[in-house]
């Protein structure tokens, strides 16, 4: 197992009706600046539960913060957080409105251009204060409820940031919150959570076994409720299960000691940026198609998740793999989500766009053992027509 240091510092409150709890949760003299994305929030009634609950606090409301947040939007919220003295920010939605609040917390108080945020990778920056954030979940998927980063979108790339002083303080997880999502968002969400926790899992062996057997616990679980959750939109178990299951992908603790590949991601974040395919189902496009191009890179761990997760024994090894990526392609399908790039619109003549696009984002050695070139990201966009 490789050395690592565990910290994760925010509280979930779990279960229905604990929306109520934000009166205890938010301190009682905060000037709380209000976040969420379209207005399905509105809608259902979900923001007047939480203004209420709020209680006699100063409350100032940010609605608009898009699926794939825009740094222009953000910096909007940027400006009324500081107009407005703003001290609290409480984020109501889905993993965009909550990776996009965690940007906001960042640049209210980062002294430099808000740009500067994104761009820390190549060019580090001082970021050492940032308003305290809570979260009321209201779509499974990303596991940003429970994490110190997100991804933002700004002109025509996706700029992936982290830092611990962007954990929630808190998170409220209701699964009866996403009974009145459509299916395309359950689905999606179902995905982004299997590809986080095989990008932590299908990588190299490390003996990693509590972090192994944790895994495949999320991936069989996933498996086990994807329809349902799909077919009985207010069963709460299943609902329940997908919401933990997300958090628990992307929280720090199955990637803690083990190697972890984020390729289908960055691959994916292009699709997004270039074509506007939602993220989980650009990582369903991609994910077979990286396993088949890199087969015999990822041979062990692929013949362990066969065997642990699809329980396929039988067979050479080639086959076994070969049935692993079938059954995990027919999963995806299953759930109503296609997996090749052809569904989408696209064709074999955007793969060089694609590449020129990875290169201008200094995308040209991913994977585990930043082996994968770009030639070898056009393997995999080729084999994902």
């Amino acid at each position: 197992m490789l050395h690592f240091e565990y910290y994760n510092p925010t509280r979930i409150v779990f279960g229905k009706d604990r929306i109520s709890r934000l009166d205890h949760l938010v301190p009682a003299t905060a000037r709380v600046l209000l976040l969420y994305g379209g207005g399905s929030a509105k809608k259902f009634g979900t923001l007047d539960r939480v203004i209420e609950a709020l209680g006699g606090r100063s409350v100032a409301e940010f609605g608009g913060i898009e699926p794939n947040p825009r740094f222009s939007t953000l910096m909007r919220a940027v400006e009324t957080a500081r107009q407005e003295n703003i001290d609290f920010l409480l984020a109501v939605g889905g993993g965009s409105v909550m990776d996009g609040t965690k940007f906001i917390a960042l640049a209210t108080r980062y002294p430099g251009h808000g740009e500067d945020i994104l761009l820390s990778r190549s060019k580090p920056v001082r970021l050492s204060e940032a308003l305290p954030i809570g979260t009321v979940v209201t779509l499974p998927a990303t596991g940003s409820e429970m994490n110190a980063g997100g991804v933002i979108s700004h002109q025509a790339g996706k700029y992936v940031f982290s830092h611990p002083l962007v954990y929630p303080q808190f998170s409220i997880l209701d699964p009866t919150l996403t009974f009145t999502l459509p299916p395309t968002q359950i689905a999606n969400g179902i995905i982004d959570a299997f590809i986080h926790t095989v990008e932590q899992y299908v990588t190299l062996p490390a003996e990693g076994r509590f972090q192994d057997r944790t895994a495949e616990g999320i991936l069989r679980t996933l498996i086990e409720i994807g329809k349902t959750t799909l077919n009985d939109p207010t069963d709460y178990d299943a609902r329940a299960n997908l919401m933990w299951c997300a958090t628990n992908a992307l929280n720090g603790l199955i990637g803690a000691g083990v190697p972890q590949d984020w390729s289908t991601h960055m691959i994916g974040h292009e699709l997004t940026a270039m074509f506007g395919i939602d993220h989980a189902k650009t990582l369903a496009i991609i994910q077979p198609a990286a396993w088949t191009v890199r087969a015999r890179e990822k041979r062990d761990k692929l013949l362990q998740y066969a065997e642990r997760v699809w329980d396929l024994r039988e067979g050479s090894e080639e086959e076994r793999i070969a049935a692993a990526i079938g059954r995990t392609r027919d999963f995806f399908e299953e759930l109503g989500v296609a997996t090749r790039l052809s569904a989408y619109g696209v064709g074999a003549e955007r793969i060089d766009d694609l590449i020129r696009a990875l290169e201008t984002h200094g995308m040209t050695a991913l994977g585990e053992k930043r082996e994968i070139t770009l030639e070898v990201s056009r393997r995999i966009l080729e084999t994902a027509l």
